[in-house]
């Protein structure tokens, strides 16, 4: 035990004998050390629309009965969490979700959360919109009248610059598409790359963050409910 003992306090001391912070010589090994800041992420409860698989943009529809009990149970999930900042998107599914959740009293209300525009679109089903258009693909193509990938990319962009801005945990309400989105700018990857790829469910959590130092962004948790089956 006494050689063990010398050869780490002759390591502590470093090579000239003074004794020396660890995190001069290995600031990355520090860095992985420290709590890295975790951007939480959840979809609004179920409405009439999600229910029948109707594309909800900006139209402003209310959660379900059961859309409010899942937000409840949303709540429970995070109740053990802290947040320096909580972001919604301005409609009504998103900020009932909020409030249900426990979040509705030191929520700030952010545009930029707002679903996809879908034009043309708005309200049609996949199959309605198929019919018509075989070829489409929303990630791809955009929608007529509303959004391009780009365009949603720029506002999940702004949405990304202030949680980073945030010195902290960050939970973000806002709506499916729109997360896969947000998703994929976390990564620095095109707005459109990974959403036909990801499956967010209604009343859903999902945590954007890093591994080991912040120039290393990860999805650390997709699409869990896990609080609404139970």
């Amino acid at each position: 035990m006494g050689d063990r003992e010398g050869m780490l306090d002759a390591f502590e001391r470093g090579p000239t004998g003074r004794r020396v912070n660890y995190k001069e010589f290995a600031p990355e090994i520090a860095l992985m050390n420290e709590k890295l800041p975790t951007l939480y992420v959840a979809r609004h409860g179920d409405t009439a629309w999600t229910v029948s698989g109707q594309h909800t943009g900006f139209t402003d529809i209310p959660l379900t009965t059961e859309g409010e009990l899942h937000a409840g149970m949303l709540g429970k999930r995070l109740r053990a969490l802290n947040f320096v900042k909580v972001f919604t998107s301005p409609l009504q599914r998103a900020v009932r979700t909020c409030e249900l959740a426990g979040f509705g009293a030191v929520a700030e209300v952010d545009p930029d959360l707002m679903e996809w525009n879908y034009g043309e679109y708005e309200s049609l089903r996949d199959c309605e919109i198929l019919a018509k258009h075989p070829d489409w693909q929303l990630f791809r193509d955009g929608c007529p009248g509303g959004e391009s990938p780009a365009e949603v990319g720029e506002r999940a962009d702004r949405v990304i610059q202030r949680v980073r801005a945030a010195d902290g945990d960050v939970l973000l309400f806002s709506s499916g598409h729109f997360i896969r989105v947000l998703a994929a700018r976390w990564l620095s990857l095109a707005p459109g790359y990974l959403g036909s790829h990801l499956s967010v469910k209604p009343s859903s959590l999902s945590a954007l963050g890093y591994e080991h130092k912040l120039t290393r962004p990860v999805i650390r948790l997709w699409n869990d409910d896990h609080h609404v089956a139970a």
